[in-house]
């Protein structure tokens, strides 16, 4: 299958991201330092193990070596303090972009902030513009020189979680991408919004149709109802249920499109990165005979 809109596609840091479906890999998104991660001693301080942190990126730096599935590291934090000494840390064992994650505004701004001032705000993707994101918030973002954001599309107020009429706003609001247009972002990357593991089926409809109207670049994380799966976690179906469903969730969004996907723990990148490289040699293979162009690292010639 193949869109019908031009698709953008947003370099960052030299990786792109979007495209017509085996265009460009899949990027996958894995999780550091998140809640709870247990090489964090201490998450108020941002204090951490720091052989076992290089041991994850040094491991998801290979596999995406071999797979040909470029990657971006989701840096979670609960303060600035913590959240400066973790991309402070990241940012020296591996070159790709980064998400600035937090659930403080202010920690999140703060650490672009200095970012901006030890030199390397071309990696930041800010993580993320939403329906609670406030004028001065971007007004900041402008004035630091940010460049990449990730767009949340979803709507609280809206059942269905108002995907797309949260990007294009309405008569008596302003949509997400005008707002990210005003503040000068250019690469911005559409998140559908998974909320449960059910959700995930609307939140990939969502990445197709987001695609098929606006071109941009869109994904999901699929891992956050994975997370949250009760029985899952209770190890009702076993001990290797977590990874293989984290493998299979996201296979599902690369069907219908994804470009991205934010992956979950750092710490299951062995079960993620071959599936996302099997979904993309998969599609690439079809995408051939529509005359897209395969790039020479894309997993279709790496990985068999």
């Amino acid at each position: 299958m193949a869109f019908k809109t031009k698709q953008h596609v947003a370099c960052i840091s030299g990786i792109n991201v979007g495209g017509q479906i085996g265009e460009n890999p899949t990027c996958v998104i894995p999780s550091i330092f998140y809640d709870n991660h247990k090489i964090v001693s201490d998450p108020i301080k941002g204090e951490f193990d720091k052989q076992q942190a290089e041991t994850l990126l040094k491991r998801a730096e290979e596999l995406s070596d071999k797979t040909g599935n470029p990657f971006f590291v989701d840096v979670m934090g609960t303060t600035a303090e913590a959240l400066i000494k973790y991309v402070d840390y990241v940012s020296k064992e591996v070159s790709v972009p980064f998400l600035i994650d937090s659930i403080s505004r202010e920690a999140k701004l703060q650490t672009v902030k200095h970012l901006r001032e030890i030199g390397i705000i071309e990696k930041v993707i800010y993580n993320s513009i939403n329906f609670l994101s406030t004028p001065q918030e971007l007004q900041t973002l402008q004035e630091l020189g940010v460049r990449s954001a990730v767009v949340l599309a979803f709507d609280p107020k809206d059942a269905s979680g108002g995907r797309e009429t949260s990007l294009v706003g309405t008569s008596e609001q302003p949509g997400l991408l005008a707002l990210v247009e005003n503040a000068g972002l250019k690469n911005v990357l559409v998140d559908t919004a998974v909320l449960q593991v059910p959700s995930i089926g609307a939140a990939s409809k969502a990445i197709y149709s987001i695609k098929e109207k606006f071109g941009l670049p869109a994904g999901c994380a699929p891992a956050n109802a994975i997370s949250i799966w009760k029985k899952l976690k209770a190890g009702e179906f076993g001990p290797d249920a977590r990874k293989v469903c984290l493998g299979a969730s996201t296979l599902y969004t690369q069907m219908m499109g994804a470009n991205f996907v934010i992956a979950g723990p750092i710490d299951y990148a062995d079960a993620v990165f071959p599936a996302v490289a099997m979904a993309d040699a998969i599609l690439a293979s079809e995408a051939q005979t529509l005359g897209v162009k395969i790039p020479l690292n894309h997993p279709l010639n790496k990985i068999f």
